[in-house]
């Protein structure tokens, strides 16, 4: 960690800041955060997938100097939302990598999905604090990532609530001493149903989760539980222990958001409400602590925090994620775009919510020399498209108007 180089973010020296994915969920946390104390920070730019009016309306508050939209048919869109302002408009897939090469110290990768790949990895390259909230960039590349942050004397500061929870305390030089990281979940909307009323489940019932307020594609993967598979896997990735040492552990109220196990005996916990605006001020101030919004725990009023195993029959993502991860190299992208496909298809009614890991089971199944090691971007998009195939294949098979 080059903890020498990074100061933290203050009216004298503001921080520059791109936030890719800056009308999704974290993109509007972090743009909250921004906004409180805006004198201590200077916006190079801001990125969205298609949502011009949101984007625009960004960049005029946080005075961006560039605001990119990934769908280049919303380009004039873009440029007439910005008529006016100093703020320069840019489209297309090109653009949001030139927006990830510009010279800013922190980046907050949060694309969901597979299309925040290479922005996450032109902005790792370049030695920026890369704020990680994209799952997928770590579980389909993780070793070019981390590889990427080593060589150009980056920092990658994770910021999915249980990573960022183990980030804050696990000690660098402890590392030996490390008995297990204990992964929370929180069970998602589905956790007392059974199987049979799981099988009827719609997209509706799958989006609504009990604790956080999540986007689409997430919260189905929070019913599935197979958001808890991936971050298995990069857990295995960022912190450099084994599969054996990384437990998960079902825990209602969301309040610890993860545990570093010592060999001691010591149990390190961090806690607070569930609101992402917690790890994310962690993140945009690394290595100090700012201000943030949030809602204190209230210790004397919290209901009793529970704990319990996760029931691996009623969501088998966990143990595909497992196995992804026991085969290694390409296996983690087949799992990622088999779920993606499926997910999507679940959201469109055109499977069932079971269906989903059975299609993942299907493809990582069939798929075959998974185990190569991965060198580079093209391997990995190659790996991904195929996978995308096999699982609209799939997803016919399993088809509700078969």
């Amino acid at each position: 960690m080059g903890m020498m180089r990074w100061t933290a973010p203050s009216r004298e020296r503001p921080r520059s800041i791109t936030i890719i994915g800056s009308t999704g969920s974290v993109g509007q946390s972090t743009a909250d955060l921004v906004d409180r104390t805006p004198e201590s920070y200077d916006v190079e730019a801001l990125v969205a997938g298609n949502s011009v009016e949101a984007l625009a309306e960004q960049a005029r508050r946080l005075r961006a100097r560039l605001a990119v939209v990934a769908n280049p048919q919303r380009y004039r869109a873009l440029k007439e939302a910005l008529a006016g302002t100093t703020t320069e408009a840019a489209a297309g897939p090109e653009a949001v990598v030139e927006a990830a090469s510009r010279p800013a110290d922190w980046v907050m990768a949060a694309v969901v999905g597979f299309a925040g790949l290479e922005s996450t990895l032109v902005a790792a390259r370049r030695g920026a604090m890369v704020a990680l909230a994209n799952k997928e960039a770590l579980v389909c590349a993780g070793r070019l990532l981390m590889d990427a942050v080593e060589q150009s004397g980056g920092v990658l500061l994770p910021v999915d609530s249980e990573h960022n929870a183990i980030f804050q305390v696990f000690e660098p030089g402890q590392r030996d001493a490390v008995d297990r990281l204990v992964l929370t979940a929180s069970g998602g909307p589905f956790r007392d149903w059974s199987l049979a009323e799981m099988a009827t489940a719609t997209p509706e019932q799958a989006l609504a989760h009990p604790n956080w307020d999540m986007g689409a594609k997430i919260s189905i993967d929070s019913a599935t539980m197979m958001n808890k598979g991936l971050e298995f896997i990069e857990a295995n990735l960022l912190f450099g222990l084994p599969p054996e040492q990384i437990e998960i552990v079902v825990h209602r109220q969301s309040v610890i958001h993860s545990m570093v196990a010592y060999r001691d005996g010591s149990v390190l916990a961090q806690l607070g409400t569930p609101d992402m605006r917690v790890p994310i001020s962690h993140a945009l101030g690394w290595p100090a602590r700012i201000d943030g919004p949030a809602a204190r725990l209230d210790f004397a009023s919290l209901s009793p925090l529970t704990f319990e195993r996760p029931d691996s029959s009623r969501f088998p993502s966990l143990r595909l994620a497992r196995e992804a991860l026991a085969l290694g190299g390409f296996a983690p992208i087949v799992l990622n775009a088999a779920n993606e496909v499926a997910v999507a298809a679940f959201l469109a009614r055109r499977i069932g919510f079971l269906d989903i890991a059975r299609i993942v089971e299907d493809v990582l199944t069939a798929t075959t020399g998974l185990a190569g090691p991965v060198e580079s971007l093209q391997q990995v998009h190659a790996a991904d498209r195929e996978a995308r195939r096999r699982a609209g294949e799939a997803v016919k098979g399993h088809s509700l108007t078969n």
